[in-house]
């Protein structure tokens, strides 16, 4: 009955006039299209829709003065993760204690002891992005030979024998893209880590190959198998005969 009057009051479908009964009151959390939240709040001042607006008001924990002392931490830990940061954090600030190097209150580093992994990510999220090195990779796919050299398998590779191998190859470009310069080739054996390596005046297929096989000579067992990145200097025609040839796995 007294839902039946409500209706008649205000005009509400009843399934509605319902839901605002029951969240008499109560807050409500509703997920918006943008991605944000509201907090609607069912009290005695409903608006046309029956529920009155309110904006989550979050007070703010961790100020400027915790922002830059976790800044000053993280770059001490050599830029660790949220996760790692939030162990290493509570390691070092005893020991930078003892000899005079934290700089900052006992508040803030109650604070920073307590803080959580996702909080640090969240507060060095801006930090991290002008750490974030775009157009700066040196492997250009090969394409043409994918559906020719096999996805690296574990019923084909065996890691608990010598003989598989990781190569790849490392540009010196000293962050100057332009121009030429050298390249070391490094294979590592999985099992044994046996490393060799050579230099190359540039990523061409026919440096990289030739390299390959001086690897191959010097190397104190048989190679088995190879492992590379997509790049065109691996996946070539040149590299997938002589495996082939070779009986080595690619």
């Amino acid at each position: 009955k007294i839902l039946d009057e409500f209706v008649k009051l205000t005009g509400y479908s009843r399934c509605y006039a319902s839901y605002v009964l029951r969240t008499y009151g109560k807050k409500v959390i509703v997920e918006l299209e943008n991605g944000k939240r509201n907090v609607f709040v069912g009290d005695d001042l409903y608006s046309e829709r029956g529920l009155k607006i309110r904006k989550r008001k979050r007070e703010r924990i961790y100020g400027e003065e915790v922002f830059n002392a976790l800044v000053y931490l993280w770059k001490m830990s050599d830029y660790l993760c949220g996760k790692r940061l939030s162990v290493y954090v509570k390691e070092i600030i005893p020991v930078l204690e003892r000899f005079n190097e934290f700089p900052f209150n006992e508040e803030v580093k109650e604070k920073l002891i307590s803080i959580s992994p996702a909080t640090i990510d969240r507060l060095l999220k801006n930090e991290k992005n002008k750490f974030k090195l775009k157009g700066k990779t040196l492997t250009k796919p090969g394409t043409l030979l994918k559906h020719s050299i096999p996805i690296r398998t574990f019923s084909e590779w065996n890691e608990e024998e010598p003989g598989f191998v990781e190569a790849d190859l490392v540009g010196h470009d000293g962050g100057f893209l332009r121009g030429e310069f050298l390249y070391s080739l490094d294979v590592t054996d999985v099992h044994t880590g046996w490393t060799e390596t050579r230099a190359i005046k540039n990523k061409a297929q026919v440096w990289t190959f030739n390299a390959l096989k001086e690897i191959r000579r010097e190397f104190p067992f048989p190679i088995k198998g190879i492992d590379s990145d997509n790049g065109s200097e691996f996946i070539n025609a040149h590299l997938l005969n002589y495996c082939e040839k070779e009986h080595i796995t690619f």
